[in-house]
């Protein structure tokens, strides 16, 4: 089933223009870092987050173009934690889409401040007097505010938490969920949320962006650890049994390979009734929140 449609993959087009053209120049002191953090970010991965928040933006009545610093700036969330999720002191991973992850190919040293500087830069792009312009004032300051709660620690900082102090142990189903609502779900949570917001949702339309953010994250999760036990790292462009090597406990080790796939599919169906608010309009979404369930399985 492909993924995107054409539509889509324009919008994937602007993003990745967006994305490049708001990494911090090379030909600087700083210059080893500021390759670091575009070579975390070149063009890889599904760019799901960004693309949420354009497609929610548009869908509550928004400029897809108006929205674009803020969907580059959580991408560089998003790519931020995936360097730092590589490190050593993590999960120590060497191949990360396909190529050698950040600090295989620029030292742990510059991942780390690469890192970091991903952080900060989304900030800086997210709420730059172009970025504010585009959406006003007020909208551009709420949408930062909810992607920096979804990255901290009630969100992805948390999730990370929680996952690296339950290595090696024995946790239920609602601290898994828990686990992954932070480390995977806060961030997906937050596109639609910001889309909404960018676009001038009311609360209902928000809430609903919301709840479907936090289903789709849920699943999302789930089918990643479907694709650990069952794809190869040729599909995934990352080695896969990455899960069971750390002694993580995920969705399949916890309810088994078939029951993992059910579980996914009931949060997929609960997504989808939460787009039910934004009638025949979220049809596109719809049909990627159905393609987003059966990739690779």
């Amino acid at each position: 089933m492909e993924l995107y449609t054409p539509t889509m993959k324009e919008l994937l087009r602007q993003i990745e223009q967006e994305l490049m053209d708001s990494m911090p120049p090379t030909d600087t002191l700083q210059a080893t870092v500021s390759k670091a953090m575009a070579y975390a970010c070149e063009e890889g991965g599904k760019r799901l987050r960004p693309l949420l928040v354009l497609l929610f933006a548009r869908l509550c009545g928004g400029d897809e173009a108006a929205a674009l610093p803020f969907a580059a700036a959580i991408e560089m969330i998003h790519c931020y934690s995936l360097v730092h999720d590589d490190l050593p002191c993590m999960d120590n991973s060497t191949v990360r889409r396909g190529r050698p992850s950040t600090f295989a190919a620029f030292g742990e040293d510059m991942a780390l401040l690469a890192g970091d500087g991903l952080l900060n830069r989304a900030f800086e792009w997210g709420l730059s007097r172009r970025a504010s312009k585009a959406v006003g004032a007020e909208r551009a300051l709420e949408a930062m505010r909810v992607l920096a709660d979804a990255s901290g620690i009630n969100g992805m900082v948390g999730g990370q938490t929680i996952d690296l102090e339950s290595e090696g142990k024995d946790i239920d189903l609602s601290t898994l969920q828990v686990l992954q609502a932070g480390k995977t779900g806060a961030l997906l949570t937050a596109a639609c949320e910001m889309g909404a917001v960018l676009g001038g949702a009311n609360e209902e339309k928000r809430e609903a962006a919301r709840r479907y953010g936090m289903e789709l994250g849920l699943c999302f999760q789930i089918v990643d650890d479907i694709l650990d036990v069952t794809s190869s790292a040729e599909i995934l462009g990352k080695p896969v049994g990455a899960d069971a090597d750390n002694r993580k406990v995920t969705f399949v080790s916890l309810l088994g390979l078939e029951a993992a796939k059910r579980y996914a599919e009931e949060h997929t169906q609960a997504a989808l009734r939460a787009l039910s608010v934004f009638g025949e309009e979220a049809e596109e979404l719809t049909a990627l929140t159905t393609a987003l369930l059966r990739r690779n399985i």
